[in-house]
């Protein structure tokens, strides 16, 4: 059983990686920065309720209403430079904490209001449906209807889930809506909700078709479609299946894409690993032809129906494989000029150790994770690439996560 302390005063040193300050102890800070004093009672190592004695310069007022029951952002009380220093800082000491030197490019921030994905929990209570992220290390839910990150498309949405919650939800089961922008409007996918029978699925179609939907899924299983819910990928059109890889924002995808296009040159034919339903292979097949491998069966046809359905591309091939456990070998890897991954958070270490020993000239790699991107970054180093350089990207602004595209090649 924890033993509260009495208030105290603490001086944070730094934020931590999920952008709470840190003060000697180490003391756990939400929502501090750096050369800040502030004071408060220590439960377990953390300040909960901290009052800032001395604020930094850096320090902002938040934009948003929610921000003090939201646990949506964390770092909306810093100024913009701060974070975009601070996010690339992250990227630079998880490259040198494995001895990698390269240059750093300036982060790609994409703007407010530009998240066009997201999963939003939602539950009946006493006084109707709430809607929302939840709060910061709590399981209350937080409304989101002056949301500051969020596309207002998908703000818009929150009475669509409240028709959902009173139809499918409870108050004891909690919904999981994951809502994403496409070409069609909105497709949304519900999990947790009440098992699905011929009387439910007509009244969640009778809410596609009344909120413009362009597809609804229910645990897994469609509903329905209005419009086919399609994205862009380069020129071709495709629908990926319900709750599939989306970048997080229309200017992040398109910077990363950029970099990709940079890294690989004028690379004609390409490998893409991870390559979920064509974000990268699609765009490139204008140059090169593509061979597109995923773990995802799913993700494969509708790459390759968007691309049967689209003309002026060059050949691209799909493989469904599982790349943890079967990645490409060096002889493989070797047919290609060029290497395009974009692993989970995880990385994709056993596949990176396979392009170390191959011959292919130039690697475009794109993570959602600095320490296990510096990881497999530095087996490709030992093994004789180089890494010409980095791109910090920030889809998420005012989270405490960061993505990145790098370039290597090899003589």
């Amino acid at each position: 059983m924890s033993i509260p302390s009495q208030s105290t005063t603490h001086t944070i040193e730094r934020l931590g990686h999920l952008g709470d300050g840190v003060a000697p102890g180490p003391v756990f800070v939400p929502r501090a920065l750096p050369g800040e004093v502030v004071e408060g009672e220590v439960n377990d190592g953390r300040i909960d309720a901290p009052r800032i004695v001395t604020p930094s310069p850096d320090r902002i007022k938040a934009s948003c209403p929610h921000y003090n029951s939201c646990g949506g952002c964390a770092l909306l009380h810093a100024s913009d430079a701060f974070v975009s220093d601070w996010k690339s800082n992250v990227v630079r000491q998880a490259l040198a904490a494995q001895g990698i030197e390269t240059e750093i490019r300036p982060i790609a921030t994409s703007p407010a209001a530009s998240r066009r994905r997201a999963t939003l929990s939602a539950r009946r209570g006493k006084k109707g449906a709430i809607v929302g992220f939840h709060g910061r290390r709590s399981g209350a839910i937080s409304a989101i209807e002056h949301c500051q990150m969020l596309a207002p498309e998908l703000v818009a949405q929150v009475p669509t889930i409240e028709a959902l919650v009173y139809l499918g939800g409870s108050r004891k089961a909690e919904l999981s809506v994951s809502m994403a922008m496409s070409e069609g409007g909105i497709d949304m996918s519900v999990m947790g909700g009440k098992a699905l029978n011929r009387e439910l699925e007509t009244e969640l179609a009778q809410v596609l078709h009344k909120f413009g939907l362009a597809r609804l899924s229910w645990n897994g299983e469609l509903v329905a479609t209005e419009i086919a819910p399609q994205q862009a990928f380069g020129q071709a059109l495709v629908t990926p299946p319900p709750g599939a890889f989306l970048q997080a924002t229309r200017e992040g995808e398109a910077t990363l894409v950029a970099a990709v296009r940079e890294a690989i040159g004028g690379a004609d034919t390409v490998v893409d690993l991870f390559a979920g339903s064509g974000t990268f292979s699609l765009p490139l097949a204008d140059q090169a032809e593509v061979h597109a491998v995923e773990g995802a069966d799913a993700m494969m046809q509708a790459l390759d129906h968007g691309w049967r359905r689209s003309k002026g591309l060059k050949r691209v091939s799909t493989e469904t494989r599982d790349l943890f456990r079967r990645p490409l070998m060096p002889d493989e890897l070797n047919k290609f000029a060029a290497i395009v991954i974009d692993p989970p958070r995880a990385g994709a270490l056993a596949q990176v150790e396979e392009i170390a020993q191959s011959e292919v000239a130039r690697v475009a790699m794109v993570s959602c994770n600095p320490v296990s991107f510096a990881r497999d970054a530095q087996v490709l180093v030992a093994a004789g690439y180089r890494c010409d350089w980095v791109l910090p990207v920030d889809q998420f602004r005012w989270s405490p996560h960061v993505e990145l595209m790098a370039a290597f090649s090899k003589a």
